[in-house]
């Protein structure tokens, strides 16, 4: 059975948030803990304007929310759930680091 509309935006949504390594150490930083902007620029060592487009993409994906707290804002997972999938992601990635080269890697767009 062919999966709905819905769920393959989700994936779609859920790869493009992937698909840049900021973004991804952003969600794993907020696997753990939530956090304010400033904090994450400065942990990840890139300028708040940097983040800031990075945080809209993730806000866009539906993976993060912005909660506000006083005069500032506070980022974290949009779901506790998303916490074990990161997980799961990290798992299967590093299970699968030396997969078998692909005999046509060049004619078949393999990665390797």
């Amino acid at each position: 059975m062919l999966a709905a509309d819905e769920d393959i935006d989700a994936l779609v949504r859920f790869g493009r948030a992937l698909a840049d390594p900021i973004r991804c150490r952003v969600l794993l930083m907020l696997k753990d803990t939530s956090a304010h902007p400033a904090d994450i620029a400065d942990t990840l060592g890139i300028s708040r304007t940097r983040l800031s487009n990075h945080l809209a993409c993730l806000r866009d994906c539906g993976l993060v929310v912005a909660v506000p707290v006083g005069r500032r804002t506070r980022y974290e997972l949009a779901r506790p759930e998303l916490a074990a999938v990161l997980e799961t992601l990290r798992g299967v990635q590093l299970s699968a680091q030396d997969p078998p080269s692909c005999p046509d890697a060049a004619e078949q767009g393999c990665c390797r």
